[in-house]
């Protein structure tokens, strides 16, 4: 998943979120019952015959990675999947997209420079060195709360420490 949504703007939220498995040649009947399913989980379904441009962009965002998960895969990339969201929309679907990476049980490798996303996203960080790029530092991030959630991460006291800890590592000069 990335940046932008790549939703394609002349195909309906139904057919966009079905696109991933036409191309792979596994549209089948069971893998529909499973789409319309995810569309109905995550608040989708009442839009499905709705085209892209008439979505917010976190809806569009969730129908971004519905598609994704329509094909079912064991991993997924986000490459800076919430950086073309204003701040305000990127928290609220940070926090949708992690309740679905959850209850859907996908391992997800998050692409950031977003060191508060990271840290509430995330259960381990990988800092990475400058070019050509090596492993740094890993960090187990643990909140030791139940139903955890992005924003509920925000407003532990453990947040702070995890975010000065990583800014001190990565040595960023302001």
């Amino acid at each position: 998943m990335l940046q932008r949504d790549n939703l394609l703007e002349w195909k309906t939220i139904y057919n966009n979120v079905m696109f991933g498995l036409e191309i792979r040649h596994i549209r089948t009947k069971e893998n529909e019952l499973y789409v319309d399913d995810l569309l109905k989980k995550y608040g989708l379904y009442d839009f499905k015959d709705k085209y892209p441009s008439q979505l917010s962009g976190g809806m569009r965002q969730r129908a971004a990675l519905i598609r994704t998960l329509a094909i079912r895969p064991e991993i997924l990339l986000l490459d800076e999947a919430f950086s073309a969201l204003d701040s305000q929309t990127r928290m609220i679907v940070t926090n949708d997209i992690y309740k679905i990476l959850r209850a859907e049980h996908i391992t997800a490798i998050i692409v950031t420079h977003d060191i508060s996303e990271s840290i509430s996203m995330s259960d381990r960080i990988i800092v990475l060195t400058n070019r050509p790029a090596k492993v740094k530092q890993i960090h187990t991030i643990d909140f030791e709360m139940k139903n955890r959630t992005p924003i509920s991460c925000r407003k532990s006291p453990k947040f702070s420490e995890y975010f000065d800890s990583l800014w001190k590592e990565l040595d960023v000069h302001a």
